[in-house]
């Protein structure tokens, strides 16, 4: 009767491991109900238990990640600036030197 390894989902194993925190069934009931040893819904609910305060940190973390996305943000906007500063900059000096149609030189 060897089953071979099996794969769960995250939400499979989170909702035996709550069920198993309510604690309406044994462990040999919800066993024999989802087909699990025992043993490993005792870890999946060690698991959700031990990652709980993970949930409440999810707020927190996306707004230091927001942060950090703005700052790069406004860092690229700055780098657009200079370049588009620079590259006006370039066009007007090669038009003193060379004349405004000097790009038609190169055109072939």
């Amino acid at each position: 009767m060897n089953k071979g390894r099996r794969k769960f989902n995250a939400a499979f194993k989170a909702k035996v491991a709550i069920e198993a925190l309510k604690e309406q069934l044994t462990l040999a009931e919800l066993a024999e109900k989802y087909d699990i040893h025992p043993t490993q819904i005792t870890e999946w609910k060690k698991q959700l238990l031990s990652g709980s305060e993970d949930v409440f940190d999810q707020g927190k973390k996306a707004g230091v990640a927001a942060s950090d996305h703005q700052e790069e943000k406004d860092e690229l906007y700055k780098q657009i600036g200079q370049l588009k500063v620079e590259v006006d900059w370039l066009k007007k000096k090669s038009e003193q030197a060379f004349g405004k149609n000097w790009k038609d030189g190169f055109s072939k």
